[in-house]
């Protein structure tokens, strides 16, 4: 007695179909699971004898041997135990499914000994490949059913036990496929926080607003108590909204990590926050079955590593890849996993150890070599792909008693960045920012005035710019003009995006 029922698995954020061949035969009664599975899957023999018997069902008093294929590919996790326990039913003809519908139909969940049914990891990723796959439809665990059902393509029936499947493949139950819908964004917990909350640091105002115009990489300097993570914080309010492709992407991401929870989707943008003692396979992932890392998670939304210097140099030095290539692969001796990384990099770091190197209230204790040590914990090419390098000093006490003095507002300033994020989305007639532009699209879009091309080429020789540094500037001017409404780059814009350039005078002899 043989039968197939048809499961998925997941690597990196890709599903792959998984044939769970079930045989019941005479002989000496034992259990056998193969196909190169984990710790996990073979302890799912218990699980799913003793769900069973909970249930009612006696199985059959055979030598049960569960296949999983194809045998090379490497699975984990729980979620094989439902199409296990079907195919022990079907095998024993204690329930008769029609072959076409197995064929069309994914099988996941793991089975509590009551016969319930837990959720899984990476509903919504098989769920996106299902149709790819050559299905028609999913059964997941009830909780999971809302997350999978934002794939219109492939019908999602939620179950909350094995005796309610067994009732619906028995036909003695209906059981209605989710609903498709799509919650918009909702106002969360950073609806509370507000640009209009940070007194002074118009400066640094200014720059967030050119780095969620364009998604450039921003690097804060300054001494303790200034502002920087109190900015970084509220880049969040300004970014552009996400659209339905990147809620898609970074929901799988989440999904496949087991971090959704509650939530069906991730409708505003992703904002992570390590902290400095982070691991390299923790920040851009790892592990001996590769998990997303911190820069995967931040995937379409904001990564925030304060005190930057403070991280392993090792460690940051792994962000190199990822910032130019959006995207992270992690080898291992049996397999290559990609993971998505398009995120925006925003850093914030001392000028020096004591933290008070140029302030103008505090005095620095720290000797200029020990200053250049510190700084040489990053190292240029790092420093290479941020776009933005901006100071912002302590504020004075008068600004900050100012009631009068009121900075521009979230509101407002998102109001700057969708209009320059709009004029991009038309330039290139599609969802891209200035940030992500190729050479040669800089040779077609970053059009500058005779002044503006004297000056630039100036500064190329004096500052020792890199090709990837005489990009990143004409990048940065590019979402000047527009934030602008320009279609010209001037003087002007590249003066500025010069001025973001700080620390490029401490790496001009680093690669």
């Amino acid at each position: 007695m043989h039968t197939k029922i048809f499961s998925a698995t997941t690597i990196g954020v890709d599903a792959h179909c998984v044939e769970v061949e079930v045989d019941l035969s005479f002989g000496m009664i034992n259990f056998f699971i193969v196909g190169l599975p984990d710790t996990a899957i073979k302890e799912s023999r218990q699980r799913i004898l003793t769900a069973l018997k909970n249930c009612g069902i006696k199985v059959p008093e055979r030598r049960i041997t569960v296949n999983l294929a194809p045998a090379d590919l490497k699975k984990e996790g729980t979620l094989f135990d439902l199409p296990i326990a079907i195919g022990i039913l079907q095998a024993g003809k204690m329930i008769h499914v029609q072959k076409q519908f197995l064929h069309e139909t994914l099988f996941m969940g793991e089975l509590s000994l009551d016969g319930t049914i837990k959720p899984m990891k990476g509903a919504l990723a098989i769920a996106y490949d299902a149709v790819k796959l050559g299905k028609k439809r999913i059964i997941v665990p009830a909780q999971n059913a809302q997350e999978a059902a934002l794939i219109k393509e492939v019908e999602v029936i939620g179950v909350e036990s094995l005796v309610e499947l067994i009732a619906y493949l028995r036909n003695e139950k209906p059981l209605s496929p989710t609903p498709h819908s799509f919650q918009p964004a909702t106002k969360e917990a950073t609806s509370f926080i507000d640009f209009s909350q940070v007194k002074g640091q118009e400066r640094a105002k200014r720059a967030l607003t050119i780095a969620a115009a364009g998604r450039h990489n921003i690097l804060f300097i300054g001494p303790p108590g200034s502002g920087k993570t109190m900015l970084a914080k509220r880049l969040a309010t300004i970014m552009p909204s996400m659209n339905f492709q990147e809620i898609l992407e970074s929901s799988k991401i989440y999904s496949v990590s087991g971090k959704l929870q509650n939530k069906s989707l991730i409708t505003t943008r992703p904002f992570r926050s390590p902290h400095h003692t982070i691991s390299q396979a923790g920040l851009v992932g790892g592990g001996s079955f590769p998990r997303p890392g911190e820069i995967s998670l931040a995937h379409h939304g904001i990564l925030f590593l304060d005190e930057l210097t403070e991280f392993k140099r090792d460690t940051l030095e792994v962000l190199r890849q990822p910032l130019e290539n959006k995207n992270v692969c992690i080898s291992r001796a049996a397999h290559a996993v990609t993971y998505p990384a398009s995120f925006l990099l925003i850093a914030a770091l001392n000028p020096c150890p004591c933290g008070f190197y140029g302030d103008t209230k505090k005095e620095c204790t720290c000797s200029q070599n020990t200053i250049e040590r510190y700084l040489n914990k990053l190292s240029g090419p790092l420093l290479d792909r941020i776009d933005i390098q901006i100071h912002v000093p302590a504020v004075d006490y008068d600004t900050v008693k100012n009631k009068e003095l009121q900075g521009k507002s979230s509101t407002t300033m998102k109001e700057e960045v969708d209009a320059a994020v709009a004029l991009q989305h038309r330039r290139f007639n599609k969802s891209q920012q200035n940030s992500t532009m190729n050479p040669d699209e800089i040779e077609t879009h970053c059009t500058v005035t005779d002044a503006a091309e004297q000056l630039i080429k100036k500064v190329f020789d004096q500052m020792n710019l890199s090709m990837r540094g005489y990009h990143k500037v004409l990048k940065v001017a590019r979402t000047i003009a527009d934030l602008e409404q320009q279609d010209i780059i001037d003087t002007m814009h590249i003066k500025e995006a010069l001025m973001y350039r700080s620390l490029d005078k401490h790496f001009e002899k680093q690669g």
